[in-house]
């Protein structure tokens, strides 16, 4: 009889469960159920499959384990925006960080699923199918089908950002955007600026409106106006725009609340074009404290969303929803101010 361990490993064919019963000196069900979890199996005979799998290097059949467990070991990162917003946008490389760590300790794959615009019915067809354990779902909006339609499938869910449709039994981690918006308005104020714009997130996003409702807060307990709102779409030419209608529209303001880090990147050049120094003429804040925030001139003032903190903690909900615990319906992260040169 040969030695495998003799054939070089390039050519040593790959140790089969059968293999793995025979060393283990229990059958090959044993084995099967030994390596897919565990199920009626005893402490001693689990004990000795793994001992097996370890010395003959086996590594499970994904597709067969699956047919005996039910799962695939995979969840869906689903992103309702288009291709290019996904790429572009550090929001959601923050998102990858922070959701990898978990599912990998957990040993789940995690795929990226973009679900473009017109697309939403399909990609819930898709995670409805079983071709994924669960599902964490980030960037979406007001008329997102997913949303619905995994809320009311019994696919475990968690939602970066709280759902605009159904969202309060929903597993949700967020940040507290109404008290981020109040926190960047009240430093404007204090610094004693008296006409303060805002370049708004989506009307049809829970970030959007919050900031937006934040906002509107400070200023009336302040006893300032709030009819400065140009509404943007986070991304940077979205706020470039956005800012030349708020300064044609606003000739008289002295500040702005920007939505994101984004948004004010693209404002800030608009500003400089107009002739206004920041933060002498109008003074900016911004919102997440991205990378992109210290690469600005002059650097921005931001108020915090701790983006890969929150994506790990929706990994971690989203691991114990699979290993059977009941979904924790709101986690709720608090956000800071950072000052710097803008404001």
């Amino acid at each position: 009889m040969i030695d495998q361990s003799e054939i070089p490993s390039a050519t040593r064919p790959a140790p089969t469960l059968e293999q793995v019963a025979e060393r283990a000196g229990v059958s090959r069900s044993t084995a099967s159920r030994a390596i897919n979890g565990g199920d009626r199996v005893s402490p001693e005979a689990m004990e000795s499959v793994a001992a097996a799998v370890a010395d003959l290097g086996y590594t499970p059949n994904r597709a067969a384990r699956s047919l005996v467990t039910r799962r695939t070991d995979s969840v869906a990162l689903v992103v309702p925006e288009p291709d290019e917003r996904v790429l572009s946008d550090p929001f959601f490389a923050g998102v990858l960080n922070g959701v990898s760590t978990p599912l990998a300790l957990a040993d789940l794959q995690l795929l990226l699923v973009i679900a473009r615009p017109g697309e939403s019915e399909r990609t819930a067809r898709y995670l409805r199918a079983g071709h994924v354990d669960g599902a964490i779902v980030v960037s979406h909006h007001r008329d997102d089908a997913i949303d619905r339609a995994l809320q009311a499938s019994r696919l475990p869910t968690v939602f970066i950002g709280r759902p605009l449709v159904g969202g309060e039994s929903a597993a949700v981690v967020d940040t507290d955007n109404l008290r981020g918006g109040r926190l960047a308005t009240e430093h404007l104020v204090r610094l004693g600026r008296r006409r303060i714009g805002t370049i708004a997130g989506p009307a049809d996003m829970s970030a959007g409106i919050d900031r937006l409702a934040g906002w509107r807060a400070a200023l009336a307990e302040a006893g300032l106006p709030d009819d400065a709102v140009v509404h943007g779409d986070f991304t940077v030419d979205g706020g470039a725009a956005a800012a030349r209608e708020l300064l044609s529209r606003f000739p008289d303001l002295d500040a702005m609340f920007i939505a994101s880090d984004l948004m004010a990147a693209g404002a800030l050049p608009e500003l400089a074009e107009a002739g206004r120094d920041v933060p002498g003429d109008v003074a900016v804040v911004g919102y997440d404290n991205s990378g992109l925030a210290t690469t600005t001139k002059p650097n921005l003032t931001t108020v915090t969303q701790p983006v890969i903190a929150m994506a790990r903690a929706a990994g971690e909900e989203l691991v114990a929803q699979l290993q059977g615990r009941a979904a924790r319906t709101e986690q709720v992260f608090e956000p800071e101010l950072v000052v710097r040169g803008s404001a």
